[in-house]
């Protein structure tokens, strides 16, 4: 009679949605999940009630012991050693594991980070992607070290940016690939399969994005204003400033075959609204004035009553 397979015990770092993919693989594998640890509640909505995190929410909903905080130190350490785990596995949990919580699991972490490394360690590999124009991402799976980002890397898959696609579109289809993929090693490591190779080429850092990130440069090319807009959705999110006051926009195409406009502009030709950057303008889908709801851009355009003059900044 065949032996079972090996299984290892697992206690999961994550917090935002794009992690929860990873929580469900791990929870439906072979390899039992230990606790999780996450991130504070945080205020949300505009009553700012304390909402648990994503991670925080499925954790609850599969029965697993969850530690909340913003920052691991001794007494988290001592909870995760605790629970006995083998091995640690960490995507997106938002905050640096050092020592002694690095050997706090028998195999140390292993970690999933949304990008070819070592291209854009850090923060927001994705958004940063996309935002240089780059035509294709992936996603890494490593071993985790007290250098960000910096470990043997187990699994490297990659993947096309879609012209059109927005970070978030990326994100989330990488979260559920990457949980795949994730998902894999975990039983390559248990199995005595797997095998990490170092990092080579010079890295780039993908630094926290910032508002400053989000204002759009419109007397940038058409398509580094495109990249950029794509890049910070769906958060922060793309905004320019009209009349001094922040102007959302939260859909928008490049339009390479319409006039153009100087940068700046807005303009409206057939029911379509446009503004200018240094070369192809964009068409605004969908937009949100200062103090007001998002909306189509034409339903914006139509109360304006204007036919031209208008600038944003």
């Amino acid at each position: 009679m065949p032996s079972a397979a090996p299984s290892l015990r697992i206690v999961f770092a994550g917090t935002p949605p794009v992690a929860v993919p990873a929580l469900d693989a791990l929870a439906a594998s072979r390899h039992p999940v230990v606790g999780v640890v996450t991130r504070d509640d945080a205020p949300l909505g505009r009553k700012r009630a304390l909402t648990p995190s994503p991670v925080a929410a499925r954790a609850a909903e599969l029965g697993l012991p969850t530690i909340k905080a913003n920052r691991l130190r001794e007494a988290e350490t001592e909870a995760v050693a605790a629970l006995e785990p083998d091995l640690g596995v960490i995507v997106a949990y938002g905050g640096l594991l050092r020592a002694p919580m690095l050997a706090a699991p028998r195999l140390g972490w292993i970690n999933l980070h949304f990008s070819l490394l070592p291209r854009w360690r850090g923060a927001a590999p994705v958004q940063r992607a996309v935002m240089a124009g780059d035509s294709e991402t992936g996603s890494a799976v490593f071993q985790l070290v007290e250098e960000l980002d910096a470990g043997d890397v187990f699994s490297l898959e990659r993947r096309a940016i879609g012209a059109d696609e927005t970070a978030g579109d990326v994100l989330e289809a990488l979260s559920v690939s990457g949980a795949a993929q994730l998902a894999s090693v975990v039983d390559a490591i248990a199995d005595g399969r797997a095998v990490a190779t170092p990092q080579t080429g010079a890295p780039t850092l993908a630094a926290k994005l910032t508002l400053d990130d989000a204002r759009l440069t419109l007397t940038d090319a058409g398509d580094a204003v495109y990249a950029r807009l794509r890049g910070v959705t769906p958060e922060p999110g793309a905004f320019v400033l009209v009349g001094g006051e922040r102007f959302k926009i939260h859909a928008a195409r490049l339009s390479r075959g319409a006039e153009r406009l100087a940068p700046g502009a807005f303009g409206a030709r057939s029911g379509r609204v446009y503004l200018g950057t240094a070369t192809y303008p964009l068409e605004l889908l969908t937009v949100q004035p200062a103090g007001k709801k998002a909306m189509a851009a034409a339903d914006w355009w139509r109360g304006l009553k204007l036919t031209e003059g208008l600038m944003a900044e």
